[in-house]
């Protein structure tokens, strides 16, 4: 009986690497998405990562509140075609009250959730490159941490802790 060799963490990540990179290609190669990027919100968007991210995720999460919104303005509006005014600026305005809160709470949702995101990617980022980095076999990564964890030790003792 032969022993099948368990595929390579690293030709697997490579491969996913190369097929992400395909897609962004085509993605950012769309005459849609090439004219918005030359646009002034574009390229501010581009500088600032953390400001887009926060957008797609308020833009993301505030649609279900904004369509129940139209929803309700479409329906009352069909009432007030019936006669039904007052009732409409009440409703539209205690809706329109109820819509800024929702949204307000989202912004808030959404700064914190890409807050969490960004920085989640920065420390799957940075654990994934220190893991399976090729420069360094497994044996010299474990003497590193072993090192590592020494210093910080006999640092803690030299200043008494």
């Amino acid at each position: 009986m032969a022993k099948e060799e368990p595929p390579s963490v690293s030709r697997d990540l490579q491969e996913l690497q190369r097929k992400l990179g395909l897609l962004l290609e085509s993605f950012l190669n769309n005459s849609k998405v090439v004219a918005f990027m030359k646009s002034p919100v574009g390229r501010f968007l581009d500088r600032h990562p953390f400001v887009a991210l926060t957008v797609l995720m308020f833009v993301t999460m505030s649609a279900i509140p904004v369509g129940f919104f139209l929803l309700i303005v479409v329906l009352t509006s069909l009432g007030a075609l019936m006669g039904a005014i007052l009732l409409e600026g009440l409703v539209i305005s205690v809706c329109g009250l109820s819509l800024l809160f929702v949204l307000c709470g989202l912004g808030f949702l959404s700064l914190a959730l890409s807050g969490i995101a960004m920085m989640s990617y920065v420390v799957v980022s940075c654990l994934m490159s220190y893991w399976f980095s090729p420069s360094r076999p497994l044996t010299q990564q474990n003497a590193n941490i072993d090192c590592q964890l020494a210093m910080k030790f006999t640092e803690a003792e030299r200043l008494g802790l």
